[in-house]
């Protein structure tokens, strides 16, 4: 028995990525494998431009309908060799994540001498954003209990806040500071390479220059 597999391609002349195809019975459903993402963080859920389902350009399967479209912001990621450091660029935000190696010794809050100039590099770009809204967000991996993880994860991100405050000295700016413990890993925390990943601080900003 011969199988047909349609496919659609859309062209849209916008920056905005649309997922306009959900096929009922026709296709299994996915789950997202994605990293997971703090509270705040997500891309806008309405998308700019519509989609006409009558459109006769516009040919699906037999019994497929339209799902809801859904805006995905284009992201850009820079890590550095050894993992250390982590930039992310969407449309709207800037995040460094930094790995609490970095930063701190093991299962400390205390600023190692280096952590400071790594710091200071967050602090001049959220200069050259002219942010004034700053989340400082702490990880821990699925390691020990999560009380423990709660209370280390928010004591390495008010260190990196302090810290940041002093560099900028700016009353205008709002920090938002967390601990998440476990909670949204961006790696497999089933290896150490993973833990390590997801032992770290996310510093957030808004993104106001090209």
């Amino acid at each position: 028995m011969t199988h047909t597999r349609t496919r659609l391609t859309l062209t849209l002349t916008t920056a905005t990525l649309l997922v306009t195809a959900n096929l009922y019975g026709a296709m299994a459903a996915h789950a997202d494998t994605g990293p997971s993402e703090p509270p705040g963080t997500e891309p806008s859920p309405s998308a700019p431009v519509k989609v006409d389902p009558n459109d006769p350009d516009l040919k699906l399967p037999e019994g497929a309908t339209l799902a809801a479209p859904k805006v995905l912001d284009i992201k850009s990621v820079v890590e550095d060799q050894g993992g250390e450091e982590r930039r992310e660029d969407t449309n709207t935000d800037v995040t460094f994540a930094l790995q609490a190696e970095v930063l701190f010794a093991k299962d400390s809050a205390k600023l190692s001498d280096q952590a400071r100039a790594r710091i200071d590099g967050i602090a001049q770009e959220i200069k050259k954003q002219h942010a004034t809204q700053v989340r400082v967000f702490g990880f821990t991996d699925n390691l020990g209990t999560h009380e423990h993880g709660v209370v280390l994860s928010k004591q390495r991100a008010n260190a990196v806040q302090d810290v940041l405050s002093q560099e900028l000295n700016d009353p205008d700016i709002t920090f938002d500071v967390r601990g998440y413990a476990e909670q949204y890993p961006i790696a497999d925390n089933a290896t150490e390479d993973g833990r390590k990943k997801n032992r770290r601080v996310e510093v957030t900003f808004p993104r106001t220059q090209s």
